[in-house]
């Protein structure tokens, strides 16, 4: 590959600035040039506006170029598929078709990961073709018959193609899992397994995640050979310059809230982050009610659709994105000035992907979270794995509404459960026992005469004997019986 190849068409590429804001919490002072790229590869990156290298690059792309195997945790919006790509373009070999399988969770990822590939590429002969389901597989079949150098795929996907013949390992000489904690996550591990052990050829393998946990880690060393590990977190998973704010909500005012807030801060490109599907399409139908230009994104939409909204959103032609999580690995619009939290996630790690659609690349960003006074302990489990305190955000002209009736009823019959269980006790105190008065006792109705005048030492304590109980204790006297023998 030269400085003369072939140049590759790209439909639309944006010249990327970096800010200088923070610049060296992301980037390095040395160039691309320092990193010992090919000039082909080096006339790509300087077309699309890229100068210096962020740290995740700058130490990951010469540890591949070496013939490592490396396992890189970076934070999200530092630049990781430029560092795992760039050293499959700097060491391909043209015409050797399916040499590198890049592997993402997601369809969305998927095209993102191809698209940026091209773009960084252009200058090079090396091609890309990206393998996903919920399109046209005839299309996609003709594109593998062309020998692309460079696959990006999905799982299902690509086991259905190698099936089906369109695609082999034989000529594999780089693996790479993209968000590895999400693909060796108990959903996709079989499907890694299968792939990873269909390549019988000597490969290297390139594993990178903003967030790798231990058993993540071990899962990945037995994939890979005498990995070296890369961490360049720094003190925080979330980037310094997300300003970032918790809103406490009831459950009920959520969505009036949510448009609170939107109308009274207008941001520019807002990503809005439920928890299910169909509060997606609930809360994108509230905001279009309300005058807001808000679309939704989920994985019941069809690929096309999907499609759609993510180009728009990335051309700038939408305000308002109301996605589920599978747009959290998959979105990487440098525009994106506000994520919000409509639903805390169960999974603290996902917080961590969510918050990083925005301040990309060194730009300044905001993340808000709705949490409801259950959630207080979700909050913290958050604040302890991104290693930063997140501090209350309040709007002291919402009026909070009144809880809707089935919810007071429900609080009501709580109260009314939780006050007779008060005027209740099985157990009854030794003070609170009725005494005997001696005196005005009648000694004929006792035993013996033997009129009480106080509580017995020993009390049943409202129990009752059973025939389980009755068995236990027949057994006992039969067994000290033979001890006594």
């Amino acid at each position: 590959m030269g400085p003369d190849a072939d140049v590759k068409p790209v439909t639309k590429r944006r010249k990327r600035t970096e800010p200088k804001e923070h610049w060296e919490e992301i980037f390095e002072d040395r160039t691309f040039a320092d990193l010992g790229l090919r000039n082909s590869v080096l006339k790509g990156l300087d077309e699309a506006g890229f100068k210096h290298p962020t740290k995740i690059q700058s130490e990951l792309i010469p540890m591949v170029i070496s013939g490592k195997d490396v396992l890189g945790q970076s934070r999200t919006g530092t630049g990781k598929t430029a560092a795992f790509g760039l050293p499959l373009y700097h060491l391909a070999t043209r015409d050797l078709p399916f040499q590198s399988i890049i592997l993402a969770p997601t369809r969305e990822l998927a095209i993102q990961i191809a698209s940026e590939l091209e773009e960084l590429g252009r200058f090079t002969p090396i091609r890309v073709s990206a393998v996903y389901g919920g399109t046209n597989i005839g299309s996609q079949a003709q594109a593998l018959e062309q020998g692309p150098e460079i696959i990006v795929a999905t799982p299902g996907r690509l086991m259905d193609m190698k099936n089906r013949g369109h695609i082999h390992f034989d000529n594999v000489r780089f693996a790479v899992l993209d968000e590895v904690d999400r693909m060796l996550d108990i959903g996709f591990r079989e499907d890694i397994k299968k792939i990873l052990g269909a390549i019988k050829c000597e490969h290297q393998t390139v594993f990178v995640s903003a967030t790798i946990s231990e058993e993540i880690e071990k899962l990945s060393r037995t994939h890979m050979k005498d990995p070296e590990k890369l961490v360049t977190t720094g003190g925080s998973l979330t980037v310094n310059l997300v300003d970032q704010h918790y809103i406490s909500v009831q459950p009920w005012d959520k969505k009036k809230l949510l448009l609170h807030v939107l109308t009274h801060e207008e941001p520019d490109l807002t990503v809005i982050f439920c928890r299910m599907k169909r509060t997606v399409d609930d809360v994108a139908r509230y905001l279009s009610r309300k005058g807001v230009d808000a679309h939704a994104i989920h994985g019941d939409m069809y690929q096309g659709k999907r499609n759609s909204v993510m180009n728009r959103l990335r051309e700038g032609e939408l305000g308002v994105l109301v996605a589920s999580d599978l747009a959290a690995r998959g979105l990487d619009v440098d525009d994106i000035s506000h994520v919000i939290n409509y639903d805390l996630p169960e999974d603290p790690e996902i917080y961590i992907h969510r918050v990083g659609r925005t301040a990309r690349a060194g730009r300044q960003g905001v993340a808000w979270s709705l949490v409801t006074p259950e959630q207080g302990g979700l909050l913290t489990q958050i604040e302890m794995l991104a290693n930063c305190h997140i501090p209350e955000k309040t709007y002291d002209d919402f009026e909070p509404g009144e809880a809707p009736s089935d919810i007071r009823d429900e609080q009501r019959a709580q109260d009314k459960r939780a006050e007779k269980l008060k005027s209740i006790s099985r157990f009854k105190s030794q003070d609170s026992a009725p005494s005997v008065d001696p005196e005005k006792a009648d000694p004929s109705k006792f035993p013996g005469g033997l009129v009480p005048t106080k509580m017995p030492p020993k009390k049943m304590g409202g129990r009752v004997k059973t025939a389980r109980s009755m068995k236990q204790a027949v057994s006992e006297e039969l067994r000290n019986a033979d001890e006594k023998k």
